[in-house]
């Protein structure tokens, strides 16, 4: 049975050269993840400890600020940081978010681009929790959302 990482990796390289290809990979994760395929954020870079995704703005991931949702930020930021991390990580290594964080710097509008670059911890016999920052920036490259996420990283 391939590993997360293989299958992900796998599924990057047969569709991201396509044409639509990042946006085909983006719709077949979201089967594997169905929560966070609700965004509909399209991966655009996926490689080990880094991940690249667009969020477009459409009127069901809105407030009554008519700005993007802070949910759909915090669940963009998330996603980036899974993806990223869960290329990274070694087969015998699995993890688990046990915290989310975000700070909303400014309104949340347009097309949306978040990134995620992770660097391991020493890993080894005992869990280690390590902090993942995804910055998400709007068209204008102004930050508007920096979600932290806490990747609990234990053996299999």
């Amino acid at each position: 049975m391939p590993s997360q990482r293989g299958t992900l990796a796998g599924l990057w390289a047969r569709t991201a050269g396509l044409p639509k290809g990042p946006w085909l990979f983006s719709r077949l994760f979201s089967r594997f993840v169905p929560y966070s395929g609700t965004i509909g954020a399209t991966v655009r870079v996926l490689e080990p400890g880094r991940c690249v995704a667009e969020l477009p703005d459409r009127r069901q991931i809105r407030n009554h600020l008519d700005s993007i949702h802070a949910v759909a930020l915090v669940n963009l930021g998330e996603l980036t940081s899974g993806l990223a991390m869960t290329m990274l990580l070694p087969d015998a290594i699995r993890g688990i978010v046990t915290h989310l964080e975000a700070e909303y710097l400014k309104k949340a509008r347009g097309q949306l681009v978040a990134e995620s670059k992770v660097v391991l911890p020493l890993l080894g016999a005992e869990p280690v929790d390590h902090q993942i920052e995804t910055v998400i920036r709007d068209a204008a490259g102004d930050m508007v959302c920096r979600v932290r996420t806490m990747w609990r990283l234990s053996p299999r």
